[in-house]
């Protein structure tokens, strides 16, 4: 399941990462924790009952959330968008309706996950995910495990900040990634740039989007090329420090921003060659993601089965004790 602020969606995903009984429904807009427990439920018994008509059988409840998760305790520590569940035990409270196991992931981790079980890092065991949307999420896997960190806060790569002075973030920082590479960060900076280009396309659309700025960008309108070759200058220095730090085998971005990807990525990888220490810097590939939405679905179901593995070898253990 993938539990976003506006929509959550669930489908039953097999040991060969093929998903079937696909479910979609608006997150519930409520101050009481208890209503999200329950449209959970809704759509896991939805799920229950297609896959019970098929003649398969559920195993496990895997949920990708947009927050940070005490993995080992199953709070959410804190989930800006669905603020009703900060500091809520979910995990407890759905094992009151499920006899599964219950595991609970941050959704960019999981869609770092699912980039290497079924995606554009397969075969890869150092890798970094970045999702450029609302926002800049991450995920980092080292060695072919995930990196949570001490408590669970790890991979928060949209909140390194690349210009010291630059705005204020919605962290309370300044100079995040984020307010530079994601698609708020676009739509910002188009508007910020049409007094220095009278002359933009741009000025004719009321509603501006990150989409509006990326095809009139295709089309040649100098100040949309403009936002997202700064986009992607950004994007490189906050690259260059990861590299430097991690020596990935990969870097793979995704999220909605990332459809911008021809008219960024190599003012991304110009920065990245010229900051970071050269042999790295050209080892790590940087490619597009190729799951789509289905990302953080796919990768929470491969942590549920890597959780169902382990506790089957460890009952085979103490049989053979």
């Amino acid at each position: 399941m993938d539990l976003g602020g506006t929509n959550l969606r669930a489908a039953t995903v097999d040991q060969r990462g093929r998903t079937h009984d696909r479910v979609k429904h608006h997150t519930p807009r409520t101050d009481d924790a208890g209503q999200i427990v329950q449209a959970i439920i809704a759509a896991v018994r939805e799920c229950e009952q297609r896959s019970a008509a098929r003649g398969a059988r559920i195993r496990a409840l895997a949920i990708a959330l947009p927050g940070t998760v005490e993995a080992a305790s199953g709070v959410v520590m804190n989930a800006p968008n669905i603020p009703c569940i900060n500091g809520f035990r979910l995990r407890a409270a759905l094992m009151g309706d499920v006899s599964w196991p219950v595991i609970l992931e941050n959704d960019a981790n999981a869609a770092a996950v699912g980039e290497m079980w079924q995606g554009a890092a397969r075969e890869r065991r150092t890798i970094i995910c970045l999702t450029l949307g609302t926002g800049v999420g991450g995920g980092i896997i080292l060695d072919g495990k995930l990196w949570r960190g001490v408590d669970g806060a790890a991979g928060e790569i949209g909140h390194m900040s690349v210009e010291p002075f630059g705005h204020a973030c919605n962290c309370g920082g300044r100079g995040c990634l984020e307010v530079y590479a994601s698609a708020t960060a676009v739509v910002r900076m188009a508007h910020e740039g049409l007094t220095r280009y009278p002359s933009s396309t741009l000025r004719a659309l009321t509603q501006l989007t990150a989409k509006d700025v990326y095809e009139h960008g295709l089309a040649g309108d100098e100040l949309a090329r403009e936002v997202f070759r700064r986009m992607g200058q950004y994007l490189g220095i906050g690259l260059a420090s990861l590299v430097n730090l991690l020596n990935p085998e990969m870097i793979v971005i995704g999220g909605g921003a990332a459809n911008g990807w021809d008219l960024f990525i190599e003012h991304a990888r110009q920065e990245l060659l010229s900051r970071a220490f050269p042999v790295p810097a050209r080892r790590a590939q940087i490619v597009r993601a190729a799951c789509g939405d289905d990302a953080g679905l796919l990768g929470v179901a491969h942590l549920a089965f890597e959780f169902l593995q382990g506790e089957i070898s460890g009952t085979e253990e103490a049989l053979a004790l």
